[in-house]
This record gives C-alpha cells, structure tokens and sequence, in this order.
C-alpha cells in the first residue's frame, strides 16, 4: 500500500513538475483552469448570490481544493509552500467560496485573489518559453500586462471590501473598479473619493504601485526585446534576439532560434 502511495505521489509530481509532453499539456491544462475561474470570478464579483452561483462556486472549490491539495501533497517543505503568497490566495479564495453563501458578495468578491495564479508557475514560464516563440520575444511585455492586470483587479476587490457601502458613491465592484482606474491613471475626476484614513492610504498604494506597473508595461513594449540567455562567461542574462556574442565580456553565445524558415 505504502509503495502505491508512492508511485500515485512521483506521477502526480512528474505531472507538476516534469518535462513531458504530457506534463506540458497538463500544466497547459492548469492555466487555461487559472484563466477561466479567474474571468468567472471578475465577472460575477457585482452579481448577487444566486443558486445557480452558488452550484458553480462549489465545483470551482472542489477542483480548486484537489489543485490545492495535490500541490500540497507533492511539496517537500510543506510550511515553505503554506507561506507561498499564491497558496495564501488560493485558500482565501476556498474561505470566500465557503462564507459567501452567508455573508454575500462583499466576501465572495475576495475570489478576484486567485488572479495571483496566472502565469507566475516556473513551470509554466519554462513551458511558454519552450513552445511558444511569440511569448519568448515578449515575455516581459506579457508578464508586466498580466502583473498590472491582477493588481488592478486585485485592489479593486480590497477597495470594495474595506469601504464598499462606506464611501459616497461606492456602493458596489463596478465602482471599486471604476476609482480603482480612475487613481492608478492619476485622473482623479473626482466623483468618488476615499476621505477615510484607510481610503486614503488605499488610494496612495493604488497611485505608487499602479503607475510603477503601468511604467513597467511601457518600457516592456518599447524597450526592443531581449532574449534570456545566461552568457557561461560573466552571467550576463539578458541579450539581442540575434546576438552571437555577448556585450558584456564578448564571449561567444550559442542562442537557440527558429532558424531562416520560422
């Protein structure tokens, strides 16, 4: 019994974290998941708490908990992975899955936290790195989307969690995310604004990490694109698509390509 144990737990951690084909399409798999439960989040955090909702939530809580579960069961140092703040968010999300039928959207908006799944997998990157030449030419660029991407989401949820109702005008996730917006640009119109001590260090936090993700993205796509390729000589890691020779030091660099025809 012990030594099936074992062989269930080495598939299930060559699914994770090997290198076949089959691996790939399962992580592949996993991010299309990541993808979809994290739209179906973002799309019914402003709906009230149906049945139907409710129905849906339990199947996503179930396959998330087996992720979760499974992640936890291959890990070695189980408290380093309990630590992770990826795992912190997909259990804050099986805690809003199970209070929201009780306490309502206010908590279940707490979902939006499993957008902190996307992309950010080592084994992920290595795979899109792999695969797809589109996403290793603008990997930065990509990356820096998706991060400004989930904090716009992510302090959307927390604005509406900790003054939704609280606030003149911000009574529900659309307009979490239309002050959200409107402080991460700078713009200010005006018509919603924090005036509480907590609202205000919201909306500091939303201005300073907003814009230095948004500068971020803008240097990603007009920076030409760089390739990451560590020189063996002096280390240097980041180099010209068509670079034969590092900048650096000069040493002769052997960067795999498509070749003439891709």
């Amino acid at each position: 019994m012990v030594k099936k144990d074992r062989t269930v737990k080495d598939r299930i951690r060559l699914l994770y974290n090997g290198q076949s084909k089959r691996a790939t399409r399962f992580r592949y798999g996993l991010l299309a998941f990541d993808a979809v439960t994290i739209m179906f989040f973002i799309g019914t955090a402003p709906l009230p708490m149906s049945v139907q909702l409710m129905l849906v939530d339990v199947v996503l809580g179930i396959l998330i908990l087996a992720d979760l579960s499974a992640r936890m069961w291959i890990a070695t140092d189980r408290l380093r992975f309990l630590r992770q703040v990826y795992v912190i968010a997909d259990i804050a999300v099986l805690a809003s899955l199970v209070l929201a039928p009780l306490m309502g959207q206010t908590l279940g908006v707490l979902r939006v936290l499993r957008a902190l799944r996307l992309i950010h997998s080592y084994h992920v990157l290595r795979d899109l790195r792999r695969d797809n030449r589109f996403f290793r030419l603008h990997e930065d660029a990509i990356v820096a989307a998706v991060n400004l991407f989930v904090f716009v989401f992510m302090m959307t949820a927390v604005v509406f969690f900790l003054r939704g109702g609280e606030e003149p005008g911000l009574t529900s996730y659309v307009d979490a995310l239309y002050f959200t917006v409107a402080a991460l640009t700078t713009t200010g119109f005006g018509d919603i604004v924090l005036s509480s001590t907590t609202g205000k260090v919201l909306s500091v936090v939303i201005m300073v990490f907003g814009v230095a993700l948004f500068m971020r993205l803008a240097r990603a796509i007009f920076v030409p694109a760089k390739i990451k390729y560590k020189c063996p000589e002096c280390g240097l890691s980041r180099h010209d698509p068509d670079a034969i020779h590092c900048k650096h030091c000069g040493h002769e660099l052997k960067i795999e390509t498509e070749g003439a025809g891709a």
